[in-house]
C-alpha cells in the first residue's frame, strides 16, 4: 500500500497566503460608503494568486531567526562502578540445582567425595561445580 506523503512546504505556502489575505481584509476601511466609492473608481482585478515560487522568494527575503548560543554544559563525571572481588569455591549441588555444601577452592577432592557419598546414600544425582562468590571485605582495625 503506497503511503501518501504531504508536501509541508506547499501546505505552509497555502497557509501563509491565507493569513496574508486575512490580514488584508482587516486593513480595509470599515465605512461602506468609502468602500463603494473606491470600488466604482477602481477596475475589477482578479485576486492575487500566490505560487510556491513566490513564497520561496519571500522566505529568502525574511531574515532567519538565530537561536541564542548556549554554553556547553560541563560533562558529568560518570562514577566508576565499584569493583567487587570474587573468589571461586566448589559447590555440591543436588538434581534440583540446590547447593547442598560449599568448599574452598583447594578442597575439590573433599567436595567430590561428598558428592559421591550423597549419590550413593540418597540414590539421587549430586554433582560438583565451581561457583564465583563475592569476597568478604576484611575490617581493618588498629
Amino acid at each position: 500500500m503506497a503511503r501518501r506523503i504531504l508536501n509541508r512546504k506547499d501546505l505552509r505556502a497555502d497557509y501563509d497566503a491565507a493569513e496574508r489575505r486575512k490580514g488584508e481584509d482587516e486593513d480595509e476601511p470599515e465605512d461602506d460608503a468609502e468602500a463603494e466609492a473606491d470600488d466604482e473608481d477602481a477596475e475589477v482585478e482578479p485576486d492575487e494568486v500566490v505560487t510556491a515560487e513566490a513564497d520561496d522568494e519571500e522566505d529568502e527575503e525574511r531574515p532567519k531567526k538565530r537561536k541564542p548560543a548556549k554554553e556547553p554544559r560541563p560533562r558529568s563525571r560518570a562514577r566508576a562502578a565499584k569493583v567487587v572481588r570474587l573468589k571461586v569455591v566448589w559447590g555440591v549441588f543436588n538434581n534440583a540445582n540446590q547447593r547442598v555444601a560449599v568448599f574452598d577452592y583447594p578442597q575439590r577432592k573433599e567436595a567430590e567425595e561428598l558428592a559421591a557419598k550423597l549419590k550413593a546414600d540418597k540414590k539421587s544425582t549430586h554433582f560438583v561445580q565451581a561457583v564465583k562468590e563475592p569476597m568478604e571485605e576484611k575490617a581493618e582495625g588498629k
